[in-house]
């Protein structure tokens, strides 16, 4: 059964991290469900990999664990930052007012500042305004390129999931010289990728920040339970229609899901063409959809935590039983049977 990933190199860099810290590195792998032999692949399950960052945020007392901020961010931050910004109208808004809140949050000495420039927009990692140059030039010089990539693609992330599909970006900027996996950035952002610049920065066309945000509280309780795993997904990195069309489906199925006409407007062809191309591809629409549907339901069913109801309403079923027979379509057992295999 298929797995979503990410690279080894991730997983390395916050393992050192925490081994250079105070964190009890034993006892978090076992908890996150990690064996040596794992550790030895060039890819580990994205499942288990949120699930050890979750472990690390909770064992640190940080939530900004791995990522540059000045400062420890007590748990339960990143929960009143989401309801502070659900209600928000657009995306714009709602990153707007995730900078006002990080100013006056404890903890954290850096902030996602927003802002609006002609016809684009931008996130950058900001100091707050009670922090010097020095002082914040010092904290990014500390965090180092992994932290600061890991911090840039969260809130890329976070944007995407506020609005129900991906954020398209139009660019990313790093202020650190350019790495040997500069590759591995552009497939993460899916977006030219600039290295050696003054800021830390995601942009994206003004028209991305009037999108309006689809999701809720009830839908935020979900997203909590399993974050970061939502946060740090790796985007598919071949150029085949149907991995266009598995990033246009997208990954949250609380939302109702584009159909196949909507994929083929936005894919600028019409639905015969799209349906004869997945089709020469050994693919089709629905199967697609199945997959990814497949996909999310047995990561979030890795959880522990997650109730098969919580699963559920996170696929986007408001009956439990239609999510069981489902579930049995795509994978030939029931949610209890799957969780069994994999305990």
């Amino acid at each position: 059964m298929s797995d979503l990933t990410v690279p080894a190199a991730y997983v390395h860099s916050l393992i050192k991290s925490l081994e250079d810290s105070s964190a009890d590195l034993r006892a978090l792998l076992e908890a996150a469900e990690i064996s040596a032999e794992e550790l030895q692949q060039p890819e580990l399950s994205a499942a288990k990999y949120g699930r050890l960052y979750q472990k690390a945020m909770w064992q640190m007392r940080d939530e900004s664990y791995g990522m540059p901020s000045g400062g420890k961010v007590p748990n339960g931050t990143f929960r009143m930052m989401c309801l502070c910004c659900i209600h928000c109208p657009t995306l714009g808004e709602a990153m707007q007012r995730a900078s006002e809140f990080y100013e006056i949050c404890r903890g954290a000495r850096i902030k996602p500042k927003y802002e609006e420039r002609g016809r684009h927009g931008s996130i950058s990692l900001a100091p707050l305004e009670e922090v010097s140059v020095e002082e914040f030039d010092q904290i990014m010089a500390d965090a180092g390129r992994n932290s600061i990539r890991t911090a840039l693609s969260c809130w890329h992330h976070f944007q995407s999931w506020l609005v129900g599909r991906r954020v398209e970006l139009s660019a990313v900027c790093f202020s650190f010289s350019k790495p040997r996996d500069a590759r591995d950035y552009e497939v993460l952002f899916q977006a030219p990728v600039k290295f050696n610049q003054p800021v830390n920065q995601l942009r994206f066309e003004l028209t991305q920040s009037k999108l309006p945000l689809v999701q809720t509280e009830e839908s935020l309780q979900g997203f909590l339970k399993t974050a970061p795993y939502q946060l740090l997904v790796m985007v598919d990195s071949d150029n085949s229609l149907r991995a266009q069309v598995r990033a246009l489906i997208g990954r949250d199925f609380s939302r109702p899901l584009p159909g196949a006409e909507q994929v083929a407007e936005a894919l600028h062809m019409s639905v015969t063409t799209l349906r004869r191309r997945l089709q020469a591809e050994g693919t089709s629409y629905q199967k697609i959809k199945d997959e990814c549907r497949r996909e999310a339901a047995t990561n979030y069913l890795s959880y522990p935590d997650l109730s098969n109801t919580d699963v559920a309403l996170l696929m986007g079923f408001e009956e439990t039983s239609a999510f069981f027979r489902s579930f049995k379509k795509w994978t030939g057992m029931t949610p209890g049977d799957y969780r069994r295999q994999i305990s």
